[in-house]
């Protein structure tokens, strides 16, 4: 990570105090993989069109959109259309989809069981804590036969609407970027790839369930409403969504991360 992306990693995660005055750059907020690593192969091809990428390097999903509405960012990378719909509809944030960019199939992972057919009568499986994906990693254990939901494919169900719950498993709620150190304390815990290969886990290897590539949860580049015209918004989206960023995602993240345009 070069020293212009450490400086402004630091920034976000301490409220990005003047961030917007502090260099003339074209700024996108991103999660460290694969997000960032994505923008970084587009960075030349920007660079050649005299757009200077600055890569807002952070592990926090509530900064990016708060960052963007305030003006302090340009564009993040980051999110799946649900998180950044439930964020409007809870912060009324003036935001919306630039592009689909790629799928980050959620997995189940455990330290202790090589299979879900070992969970034991109350069993404890960490899942994230904000909404949306609380209820991605729900059904997900539904499909796999651990509970039953009330609503059965509602993108919006709580642990509130678990009808049939075989093994007693207990859930815990945890912050997103801290499951993967909740793992040595739980049985199980659901994690989004993107926190998953950060920590070194490799999905199509360690866990025990995955989503499939039909999976609805595409991540999104996110802007302000009517920033669409704008000649670096152009240019972004073009480089993130061009062939060649399609073979990039296909060799480096080898079927982790899949092309979503």
């Amino acid at each position: 990570m070069n020293k212009s992306v450490i400086v402004w990693a630091l920034a976000l995660l301490t409220g990005l105090t003047g961030c917007a005055k502090a260099k003339n750059g074209f700024k996108v907020a991103a999660t460290p993989v694969p997000h960032a690593e994505m923008l970084e192969f587009i960075k030349p091809d920007l660079k050649a069109q005299n757009i200077d990428l600055e890569i807002i390097v952070t592990s926090d999903y509530n900064m990016p959109n708060r960052a963007l509405a305030d003006k302090e960012i340009d564009a993040n990378f980051f999110q799946h259309i649900y998180f950044m719909n439930e964020q409007i509809n809870q912060f009324h944030y003036k935001i919306e989809s630039l592009a689909s960019v790629e799928i980050e199939p959620m997995g189940i992972y455990s330290k202790t069981m090589k299979s879900l057919s070992e969970l034991k009568k109350g069993s404890i499986i960490a899942i994230p804590n904000d909404p949306t994906n609380e209820a991605r990693a729900l059904l997900l254990l539904q499909k796999q036969g651990i509970i039953t939901l009330r609503n059965g494919n509602n993108v919006n169900v709580t642990v509130m609407d678990i009808m049939s719950n075989p093994k007693g498993v207990k859930f815990q709620e945890v912050d997103a970027s801290m499951l993967p150190r909740s793992l040595q304390d739980v049985d199980a815990a659901a994690i989004n790839t993107n926190y998953a290969l950060e920590a070194g886990l490799i999905p199509s290897k360690d866990a025990l369930a995955l989503e499939g590539k039909d999976s609805p949860y595409v991540n999104i580049i996110a802007i302000r409403v009517g920033d669409e015209a704008r000649p670096e918004i152009v240019a972004l989206k073009a480089a993130m969504t061009s062939d060649k960023m399609r073979d990039f995602i296909l060799q480096k993240f080898k079927g982790e991360v899949i092309p979503a345009f």
